[in-house]
């Protein structure tokens, strides 16, 4: 949840699997009102509880297109091997308001401004949300499972692509300022500066590696 402070309005990311409890309790303890849910992509781990988020709050969904049929189908979204085992603890559909995003939007969400980046790879429909510096607050990099401390997310799942993650790492991570923070999907906070220094991948889009394996990390 990202708001500008306690007892301000938030946008809700990403809340997945058994999410809506955890999400409840944090509104509470920091008296805030959500007024968006924003996807950084479709797999089941980062919208599994989108339908009773926004219901409970009656706020809209944002998602890229090519990920919203995930939603409502998530086995197709990582194949049957993954999305059986859970699909009978899940409720699958869209919520009541849907809307689509776009590459390089800008969301003027409680009192923040959130811009949108198509980051495909990891998924087709796979975006990015950065925060601009204010005040004493570094720059902020939501990156979903585009980046991650040390690793990238996996590509070998259904819409994943190796190229289309390496193109995206080196258009929407390269160009932001080493100060940057990063809040992945998966894993601890890092910053640009230092994924630029050490990440494999990062150094690889930016010519000073050859080749890397391709992660499996992230659903």
């Amino acid at each position: 949840m990202v708001a500008p402070a306690a007892g301000e309005e938030c946008v809700i990311i990403d809340p997945g699997h058994q999410a809506a409890q955890g999400v409840e309790e944090t509104l509470r303890k920091h008296r805030l009102k959500p007024v968006a849910v924003v996807l950084t992509h479709g797999h089941i781990d980062h919208v599994a509880s989108v339908v009773p988020v926004c219901g409970a709050h009656d706020v809209p969904a944002w998602i890229h297109p090519s990920d919203r049929y995930m939603m409502s189908d998530p086995e197709k979204a990582v194949g049957r091997s993954i999305g059986m085992p859970l699909m009978g603890e899940l409720t699958v559909g869209e919520p009541d308001d849907v809307r689509e995003l776009t590459d390089g939007a800008r969301l003027e969400l409680a009192g923040l401004e959130l811009t949108v980046a198509h980051a495909p790879g990891h998924t087709k429909g796979s975006v990015t949300f950065g925060m601009p510096e204010a005040a004493d607050v570094p720059p902020v990099f939501f990156s979903g499972d585009l980046l991650f401390a040390g690793s990238i997310g996996r590509t070998d799942l259904p819409g994943g692509d190796m190229d289309e993650m390496l193109a995206s790492l080196a258009r929407v991570c390269l160009p932001l300022d080493d100060s940057t923070v990063v809040l992945s999907g998966h894993g601890p906070q890092t910053t640009i500066g230092r994924e630029r220094a050490t990440n494999p991948y990062l150094r690889q889009v930016a010519g000073g590696l050859g080749s890397q394996a391709a992660p499996r990390r992230g659903m």
